[in-house]
């Protein structure tokens, strides 16, 4: 890791109406809108959406290095997270963020570690850290199936 701090820059285009092009340093452009609920045009990426993305990509990046920490031997990671956007004193803002992280391990003797991973995930979020809504954990873990070996 490189010495703190860290800094990252995005820039926005848009005009009076259609989409807006959000770019960042050595990565591809998205073309973003407002989402359904605010009258966008639905089936693209809004502040909203990226919003919540990045919690659960923060997730997994954070789970990996805890995992790897823990010499948890796991096989996936699927994360579902559902931002809820609300009136919190006269403000419109996310008040919750709702973390859905559905593990597959690969002994069962493990599931206490794994557990605990998740957990400590969830604390070493970078991106949740930084936001002022309540963030939830509600996470599974199952075993992973074995895989069989060609004959």
């Amino acid at each position: 890791m490189h010495p703190l701090p860290h800094h990252y820059h995005a820039q926005a285009r848009g005009g009076l109406s259609g989409s807006v092009a959000v770019t960042t340093t050595d990565a591809p452009a998205l073309d973003t809108h407002a989402p359904p609920e605010f009258g966008g045009p639905g089936g693209a990426w809004s502040p909203e959406s990226l919003l919540v993305a990045s919690i659960a990509d923060c997730y997994i990046l954070s789970f990996r290095a805890v995992a790897r920490a823990s010499k948890l031997e796991w096989a996936q990671l699927e994360v579902d997270v559902e931002g809820v956007l609300d009136r919190v004193d006269g403000v419109m803002r996310f008040a919750r963020y709702i973390v859905r992280p559905r593990l597959s391990i690969v002994a069962a003797e493990q599931e206490t570690l794994a557990r605990a991973a998740l957990e400590k995930a969830k604390r070493a979020c970078l991106i949740t850290n930084s936001l002022n809504g309540e963030c939830e954990l509600v996470p599974s873990v199952g075993i992973a199936e074995a895989v069989r070996a060609a004959p």
